[in-house]
This record gives C-alpha cells, structure tokens and sequence, in this order.
C-alpha cells in the first residue's frame, strides 16, 4: 500500500483546495458509470514525465527477466521467432502505458472523491450512498436545482431514502 501510496503521489499533482459540491456529484455519477472523471473537477493534474519514468521501471523489470530468459532459446530455434516476439513486446508495451494510465487515473479518482465524500457528507458511507447521491444529482439537473439549494436538495434527499 505504501508503494501504491509513493506513486499515486509521483504521478499525480493533487490541489490542496476543497472539491466543490457540485463537481463532487458529478465525478461521482461519472465515477459509477464508468466514464473518467475530469481532473479539474478533483483538482489534480497527470505530471507525464514522472508517470512515463514510473512505467518505464515497471517495464524494465517484467521484460529484462524475460528478455534473459527466453533470448537464448529463440535464438537457437529461429530468430524470426525472436523478431516476431520483440515486435509483439513493443506493441504491449505501448498499449500497457495506456492501460496503466487510465487505471492510476481511475484510482486517484476514486480516492479523491471519497476523501471529498467524508468532508461534504461525513455521516453517509461513500459506499453506500454513492449509488444513492448519483440518482439524486441526476434528478436535480433535470429539476434545473441552482448551486445554492443543490447541497440541501441532495441532503434532503438522502435523508427521505432512509426513512
């Protein structure tokens, strides 16, 4: 966990100001479905220098242990074996650093949009009440709720589905 820790906080530049109300809802409700959520919204930033060297090291150490391992046998066998494999590794490689950059932006998100959960709700369980608080933001929009009235429209809310 403290690894995890050191690179989240490697890759990403996190804003101490609070995350507002209403983009709280909405990267929530992106959350839930799947979509990713702005940074702007959680106030953080992707440093891409830092996330390619963090990549880079990953990568150094799952393919110099294979590359030592499995050289000398494709070179004995066939080397077009060995040329087909390099291309294939290349290909993983650049379509891994995709994957792992939408998989670290998905959990900054999430932790950030608890921690911002704890300080606008702090007596509803994100867990619970995420789903919940979803549904009410989107009946909100629709019911066009100002800023204003939106944080005791979504308190009201929440407290009516526990009744």
């Amino acid at each position: 966990m403290k690894i995890q820790e050191f690179i989240l906080n490697f890759i990403f530049k996190v804003s101490n100001q609070p995350v507002n109300l209403k983009d709280l809802l909405e990267a929530n409700a992106l959350l839930n479905e799947g979509m990713m959520v702005d940074p702007a919204k959680l106030n953080f930033k992707f440093k891409v220098f830092n996330s390619y060297l963090i990549y880079t090291f990953f990568c150094a150490l799952i393919i110099i242990p294979l590359i030592l391992i499995t050289h000398y046998f494709l070179t004995i066998i066939d080397f077009h074996i060995s040329i087909l494999s390099a291309i294939f590794v290349t290909v993983c490689v650049f379509i891994g650093y995709d994957v792992f950059k939408i998989y670290t932006r998905k959990v900054i998100s999430k932790r950030l949009l608890q921690k911002a959960w704890s300080l606008h709700f702090p007596y509803f369980a994100y867990e619970k009440y995420s789903k919940i608080a979803e549904e009410i933001y989107n009946q909100a929009i629709k019911e066009e709720i100002s800023k204003n009235q939106l944080e005791q429209y979504v308190l009201e809310k929440i407290i009516q589905t526990q009744n």
